[in-house]
Parts: C-alpha cells; structure tokens; sequence
C-alpha cells in the first residue's frame, strides 16, 4: 500500500512537473505583439511575466489604427467593440480574454493546441468562444524573446493621449497610444481623428494613398515619417528628451520632417506611468 502511494505521488509529481516544466524561459518580463494591424484594425498583444520558473501573469491587449481607439481591453470594457451581441456566451472581448489569461496562468500551458478549427476557436477553455489561437502563438513568441528589461516608468499600462481640439486649417486631431511593460515604452502608435465621418483615421488615410503627404514631402508619406517619430520616442524612453523647434518640428529625429505632435502628446500620456 505504501509502495502504491508513494508511487501515486511520484507520478503526480511527475506530471507536474511536466505541466509547469512548458515554461523554459527565466524570470523575467515578455512581451510579444503582432507584425501589422489585421483586418479589423486591430494589432493584438501580450504581456508575460515568469517568477520562480511559472507564468504568474499573463496579459492580452491590443492597440488599432482605428480613429481615436485606446487599448482593446477598454474598448471593449467601454462597449465599444461590439463582441457581447454577436458572442454565444454574451461576453465581451474583454472578459473572454481574462478568462483565457487566468486558463494559461493556472495551467502553465504554453504549448496549447486544443483547437476545435482552423480559425482557432477551443472548446477547452471556459469562458471564451472567440479565436484564441492568437494569443497563444504571441505567448510563445513572447517567451523566446529576450525579457523586457527594467525601465523609468514605475506603471505598467496602455496610456493615451490626444489633442483638446481638432486643427483649425487640417481638421485632424492627433492621438498616441504608448504601452508601456517592466517600467520600459515598448510600442508608441501615433494616429489622429478626422473631423467628420468622411475620412478614416489619420493612419490608415496614409496607408491607402489618400493622405497626400507623399508627393509633397521628400521624406515619404504620414505614415512613414510617424514611424521614425515613434521609434525615436522608443529609443529616447522619455520623450521630453527629445528636442522640438518652436515651429514644431524636430532635427533630432531623422526621418521625419512633419510637425512631432505626437511628441508632447507622448508626455503627456506618460505622465500617468511615473
């Protein structure tokens, strides 16, 4: 009988071990998000954090180029993004994604792959019925990615920004959204909200050729010259480092020859993560 037991125990631990032993990366915090924004605008993240060997938090977010949107956990909290209607379970996106956050941190199951279809549903997993394939390709590609190292900031979050008014002459008012993981800016979007319904966001204007800047600036369209804005907001960390002229333009960053909203916008948002 008590040889019965101990083996009982011994394959328990076994398993366990099994279970948690998924998790190869060393303690630190990890962060992983999609290449481009996908169809429905929206680029989807996480956030991975790993003591004593296990996943202790695991976070699933998103930022969109859709006008004026914060990160999807708000969006959705706010009853913005519309999944509670059409969900057969009545949940919004925001619930569903904490249901599958809590599964992976009480399961330490990285390599999941109970999926139902290609689409990536799972039947697994209580409390979601959406696509969760996502977030498990970006924990492991979170995982096999350096740790986030320790930053400046003493608040983790989404933190956004934009301007009080729409612009007089360009009838565009600027936002940024910045995420913001282990004290450390890891992404910055820049976008902006037209005055009225008849153009998308300031981004995705860009993207589809219809913004105009490319034929007038030597240093590409709105969207190229933001990028290199919020890269250099990444490189600098704390963008009031970053030096603007009184004409609103900076020298400091190469490849960008707009107007830099986005960088005091970017201080200003940052200001709830000190």
């Amino acid at each position: 009988m008590k040889k019965s037991i101990a083996l009982t125990l011994i394959l328990s631990l076994a398993f366990a071990g099994m279970a948690f032993g998924q998790v190869k990366a060393k303690d630190g915090v990890y962060f992983a998000q999609d290449n481009a924004f996908g169809s429905s605008g929206w680029k989807e993240q996480v956030v991975v954090t790993v003591k004593g060997g296990k996943i202790v938090s695991a976070i699933w977010n998103g930022v969109s180029n859709i006008a004026g949107a914060a990160d999807k956990k708000s969006y959705a909290a706010a009853g913005k993004y519309g999944m509670k209607k059409a969900s057969k379970i009545g949940a919004e996106w925001d619930q569903q994604a904490k249901a599958v956050e809590d599964y992976l941190v009480r399961t330490q199951e990285v390599g999941f792959n109970k999926y139902k279809d290609a689409a990536g549903t799972t039947d697994a997993i209580s409390g979601a019925s959406m696509h969760v394939k996502g977030f498990f390709d970006l924990v492991a590609k979170a995982l096999a990615s350096p740790a986030v190292p320790k930053g400046i900031y003493s608040k983790d979050g989404w933190y956004y920004a934009e301007q009080a008014a729409f612009d007089a002459s360009s009838g565009w008012k600027d936002s940024v959204l910045i995420t913001v993981v282990n004290g450390t800016v890891v992404d910055v979007l820049w976008n902006g909200t037209y005055k009225d319904a008849t153009k998308k966001s300031k981004l995705v204007e860009a993207v589809e050729g219809r913004y105009g800047m490319a034929k007038a600036a030597k240093l590409g369209e709105w969207n190229v010259q933001a990028a290199a804005v919020q890269d250099a907001i990444i490189k600098a960390q704390d963008p009031a480092k970053i030096v603007v002229k009184s004409d609103g333009k900076s020298d400091a960053i190469s490849g960008a020859s707009i107007h830099v909203t986005a960088v005091g916008l970017a201080i200003e948002a940052l200001k709830a993560a000190r």
